[in-house]
């Protein structure tokens, strides 16, 4: 009887398991519903780094638009690509480093700012290396899937800082309109720079809000604040993710003028590929990219906008109709 008793629960034990067939059907269902939910997964994630770049712009729009309160402009874009910002010197005409650089005490970041302030010679040299591989998570996108301290180009080195390799890159550009001024390195030193003799690029028929050593006003933005691209996200390779085989990727965010920190709107926007449009604005995003219109609303622009219009609306000054987009 004892025997039989055990038997029976044997038996009710080998049936309470799983078959082979039903585990693998399980399995299939699970992996079924993973594929079905994963794309839902990456689409709230992309959703959230969408928003976290959309307040990065907004929050540089208000930087610039302090400065403008400020300083009457918007801020300059320095003297050229072989310069950094300099915390001695003001902002405007004097002042090597960028938009970027000048607007830092408007975006509470004063503290980068002054780095090597009141440091000269070899000292000052290191300050301003330190300066240039300074990361602020405001300037990254999160969707473009690159360090933000990225590698430097090595065709050059800048006038006032020491060799380098890893620099602070930025996922956005200011709008420098519709024309190419073909700025270039800039003075070879700051007594250079300073003399009334030194030939600077001519920059009469830039179109956009900030170009070398000079910056538009509110009531030079005829076309209207809503209707002007003030800054925005930039396309990059993806080539130049992780090597500095990118021109528009691969100098520090607080140089003067250059493709790193500077886009133009005769250039269609692109997403980030296999391509090199180191003019162009554009992003990582799918469909479309984000700009900070001179208002200070923060718009999605789809990469299909026409060109013509996408060229329009870098050009502050242009005096054409208003069309939606």
């Amino acid at each position: 009887m004892k025997t039989n008793k055990h038997r029976y629960r044997r038996a009710r034990l080998r049936r309470s398991g799983f078959t082979i067939i039903e585990l693998m059907v399980t399995i299939a269902v699970i992996s079924l519903l993973i594929a079905l939910l994963l794309p839902a997964v990456q689409s709230a994630r992309e959703a959230a780094r969408r928003t976290q770049c959309r307040n990065n712009l907004r929050q540089i729009a208000i930087g610039l638009h302090n400065f403008h309160s400020a300083y009457g402009r918007f801020p300059a874009n320095g003297w050229g690509f072989a310069w950094l910002g300099d915390p001695d010197r003001a902002v405007g005409e004097s002042q090597p480093g960028g938009w970027i650089y000048q607007s830092l005490p408007q975006m509470g970041e004063t503290q980068v700012w002054s780095i090597g302030e009141g440091l000269t010679g070899a000292d000052r040299e290191l300050a301003l290396r330190d300066l240039s591989r300074t990361v602020l998570p405001v300037f990254k996108c999160p969707t473009r899937p690159a360090q933000q301290l990225g590698p430097q180009t090595p065709m050059f080195a800048y006038v006032n800082a020491s060799p380098l390799n890893l620099v602070a890159r930025t996922d956005y550009a200011i709008n420098e309109g519709d024309y190419v001024s073909h700025t270039d390195e800039g003075p070879a030193s700051l007594s250079e720079g300073n003399s009334d003799t030194y030939a600077w690029t001519d920059t009469t028929s830039v179109t956009g809000i900030s170009w070398l050593r000079n910056a538009a006003r509110i009531a030079d933005i005829t076309d209207g604040s809503s209707n002007t691209y003030l800054v925005g996200e930039k396309h990059v390779s993806i080539s130049g993710y992780a090597d500095p085989v990118d021109a528009g990727y691969d100098q520090s965010m607080y140089s003067g003028v250059d493709l790193d920190i500077t886009r133009w709107t005769i250039t269609p926007p692109m997403q980030d590929g296999k391509a090199k449009s180191f003019r162009a604005f554009g992003s990582a995003h799918q469909d479309s990219f984000q700009m900070s219109m001179c208002d200070g609303a923060v718009r999605s622009v789809s990469y299909h906008i026409d060109e013509l219009i996408h060229q329009n609306l870098g050009n502050r000054h242009d005096g054409l109709p208003n069309v939606e987009w």
